[in-house]
């Protein structure tokens, strides 16, 4: 019986899926008062004025008068301050090593944040640093990062950032993990 169960585990299931960890929400990332401030938000029209933002120098995309609070919202959820988590995500490179491999990016939620206006709200973003590097060809590829995600608060030229991830782990997601 022992044995039946272990080849079923490693077999039906798939040793690298079994093994890792749940999947966090991004919206586990935002307070219950940003989500119902989102839900609530209108349709961002990029034809606007606000849709050229203000940027300055640090920090990314400023507030800009017409677009709501919660676009900029840098609450976080305390709770998940220290927790090992698997988040899927989008890369936004940022620095890479000697042979070309990215060893800290921004994972967002979805494809070509942070290249359209306006990104998403900080707690939406998370500055991944992974020493070994990810060789990333395509920032439309979506990750899995898995690792220990912490309440920090990140701002470069580009963007703002609620969370930081130390990953101990990155994939590309397969057609299996759907």
């Amino acid at each position: 019986m022992r044995r039946f169960l272990l080849t079923f585990l490693l077999l039906g299931c798939g040793l690298v899926h079994a093994a890792e960890l749940p999947e966090t929400d991004w919206l586990d990332l935002m307070p219950k008062s940003d989500q119902k401030a989102l839900e609530q938000m209108p349709e961002i029209d990029h034809d606007s004025p606000e849709a050229n933002g203000t940027f300055t120098a640090k920090g990314g995309l400023k507030q800009s008068k017409g677009l709501p609070a919660v676009m900029y919202s840098s609450k976080t959820v305390h709770a998940m301050n220290g927790k090992n988590i698997r988040l899927g995500g989008y890369p936004v490179p940022l620095e890479t090593d000697a042979k070309g491999r990215s060893t800290l990016f921004f994972l967002v939620p979805y494809p070509g944040a942070c290249i359209h206006v306006p990104p998403p709200p900080p707690n939406q973003l998370v500055l991944v640093r992974y020493p070994k590097g990810l060789k990333l060809d395509d920032i439309y590829t979506p990750l899995w990062v898995m690792g220990t995600l912490k309440v920090e608060t990140v701002s470069n030229d580009l963007a703002d950032a609620a969370y930081a991830l130390d990953a101990s782990k990155v994939r590309v997601v397969v057609e299996a993990d759907l």
